[in-house]
């Protein structure tokens, strides 16, 4: 496994690899891996000639008082983690070599970003689909890897491969779980014994929810209202948001038709974490 660290020796390694008329796939990431992340490395190199996958804790998408400083980082654990899968070639860039000084430019793609997380977060997804495009631009994949449980994100940015004409497929890949439910996130390093116990009330809550749905419930806010009492009855838990949205809007639904997906974040102790599921009605 090759580690790149500089803009120009991963432009090099693409250039030399599409010569050789490689197909790429791109697994970008934050690091401190886990086997939501590996999952998509392995749907990588099952469609591609050969993966990179990117750590990079990207500041752009971190508002001010957010865990930017304290979010886990182990590059040579990830590394280890990585050269195990087969990966080609990881790619962790300093903040500098991604935004040198004068920096400048920014990509928005207005409402969606505004939406759900976006609410809570005000400029994450520009910092998402800033720093995303940045390496579309720099390793240029036929193919780009990311999970659903970052639902939001997906659609934020098959918008912004189609509006733009990246030539990327966006390929999203199926959540990931621990055996107990709880949606796998670098962010679960977080919690105390206590809260871990705790955290997978977010998943019991949207089970019901499906169960709810699978019976005939139509009514949104009815839909809602059961995750809200189901995460409320938790005294460890406390409900950032609770909605449901069209899958491919994000904007709030009153009725359940079509595609609609069913997203959520919830404090853990002072741990925000974040689940989804998406219905087909």
């Amino acid at each position: 496994m090759i580690r790149v660290t500089t803009v120009a020796g991963m432009k090099d390694l693409v250039r030399r690899w599409r010569g050789e008329g490689k197909r790429i796939g791109l697994v970008p990431t934050m690091g401190y891996l886990h086997e939501g992340h590996l999952s998509l490395v392995r749907r990588s190199k099952s469609r591609s000639d050969v993966t990179v996958v990117s750590i990079f804790v990207n500041p752009a998408q971190f508002g001010p008082r957010e865990d930017l400083q304290k979010y886990p980082r182990d590059l040579e654990r990830d590394a280890a983690l990585l050269e195990k899968e087969g990966v080609d070639a990881v790619f962790c860039p300093t903040v500098g070599e991604m935004y040198p000084a004068g920096y400048k430019t920014y990509v928005q793609v207005t409402e969606l970003e505004g939406r759900l997380c976006g609410k809570s977060r005000p400029g994450h997804f520009r910092g998402v689909a800033t720093v995303v495009l940045k390496l579309f631009n720099i390793v240029e994949p036929a193919l780009a890897f990311f999970g659903w449980k970052d639902a939001q994100q997906v659609i934020v940015l098959k918008r912004m491969a189609a509006d733009l004409d990246l030539g990327v497929e966006i390929a999203a890949c199926p959540l990931v779980r621990e055996p107990d439910g709880l949606a796998m996130s670098s962010r679960n390093a977080y919690l105390s014994p206590e809260e871990r116990k705790a955290a997978p009330v977010l998943f019991r809550s949207l089970a019901a929810a499906e169960k709810l749905v699978a019976a005939g419930e139509r009514d949104a806010a009815k839909v809602v209202a059961g995750i809200r009492s189901a995460i409320e009855a938790e005294p460890l838990a406390r409900v950032d948001y609770v909605e449901a949205v069209s899958l491919e809007t994000l904007e709030p639904v009153a009725e359940l038709a079509g595609e609609v997906l069913v997203a959520l974040a919830v404090f853990v102790g002072t741990t925000r974490l974040i689940d989804n599921v998406r219905l087909r009605v």
